[in-house]
């Protein structure tokens, strides 16, 4: 158990350091923004004298590493700056976060029980029709981009001309599972789709690969000669055995189901993360972009080290590392 303890601490002590190294990274691109910031917070019609007292106030004539250090100060005090509107960025993310964690979660959820289904059903069934067509589901899901499968969802199951009308095609008003079950799962059931379907496709065949080489293994053949059912060698041992390996890439769908979340909450107008940035870009808020992008990334890495340490936990060989 001891051993076990010191690589969780090993994973925690690299844990701030990353932190450290991602927001360095997003001050140094966005301090090399062409926007002023003094004129973005005071319009295009103040005078120059109103701009430097703007920039001394605010410390935007500090050196580049003085800024740096001033904006580590804020964002330990919870502070990501403010926006146009002079409206606390921190407060803006506050509300959007949850819902773009809650459609990241549900296309996650999507993804693994589609691909630990048909990943088992396509080794079971290896080199059958049943493989066969999991393999081209598999295929057709990684070739398709999420946004573009989004727009196909909407056009068969959205309530516009020509389609199912199953489910809204543009989420009007965010309502939280607790306010209305049934409203919720309305609205976020095509976008986490569109999330979920394209990960699917990859896992699929991780999963597919790993039961294989599982299968194959000395010992099951050892248990099915000893007399045990082949169900159960394959639901307490193989099954458990095969998952490991689809653990470890699950961390980078993770970030890639984030980064397509984004993409997914514009083409459905969802009030989250993805709609800050865009309004942000547009608006020429170089702190608004600067805090979605650090809240994002940030929570990108902790999402990889708890992946980490559940393939640890999954994993008893790794523990003597």
């Amino acid at each position: 158990m001891s051993q076990f303890v010191r690589l969780i601490g090993r994973r925690l002590v690299a844990l701030p350091l990353m932190i450290l190294g991602v927001t360095l990274l997003v001050f140094v691109i966005m301090s090399l923004s062409p926007q002023d910031p003094a004129r973005r917070a005071l319009g295009e019609s103040a005078s120059p004298e109103a701009l430097e007292l703007y920039r001394e106030a605010n410390g935007l004539n500090d050196p580049l590493m003085e800024r740096y250090f001033s904006f580590l100060g804020g964002l330990f005090r919870g502070d990501l700056g403010t926006t146009t509107g002079n409206t606390p960025v921190t407060e803006i993310v506050a509300k959007a976060l949850p819902i773009t964690l809650q459609l990241t979660f549900l296309g996650l959820v999507i993804a693994i029980v589609l691909a630990a289904v048909l990943g088992v059903l396509a080794a079971l069934f290896r080199d059958r029709w049943v493989d066969q067509a999991i393999r081209v589901f598999s295929v057709a899901s990684l070739a398709t981009p999420s946004f573009w499968l989004a727009l196909l969802l909407i056009q068969w199951l959205g309530d516009i001309p020509g389609g199912w009308y199953l489910f809204p095609s543009l989420v009007s008003g965010w309502v939280g599972f607790f306010e209305d079950p049934g409203v919720y799962l309305n609205n976020i059931a095509l976008p986490a789709l569109a999330l979920g379907i394209p990960v699917a496709g990859s896992l699929t065949r991780v999963v597919r690969t790993a039961m294989v080489e599982e299968l194959d293994r000395d010992y099951v053949r050892t248990a099915i000669g000893a007399g045990i059912p082949y169900p159960i060698v394959v639901s307490r041992n193989v099954l458990r055995n095969a998952l490991i390996t689809p653990i470890t890439v699950l961390g980078l769908r993770v970030g890639y189901l984030m980064g397509g979340a984004v993409v997914i909450e514009i083409i459905f107008n969802i009030q989250a993360m993805g709609q800050l940035i865009l309004d942000g870009v547009t608006r020429n808020d170089v702190f608004l972009v600067q805090g979605v992008t650090l809240v994002v990334a940030i929570a990108f890495i902790l999402v990889n080290i708890a992946v980490d340490l559940l393939y640890v936990v999954v994993n008893p060989r790794i523990r003597s590392i």
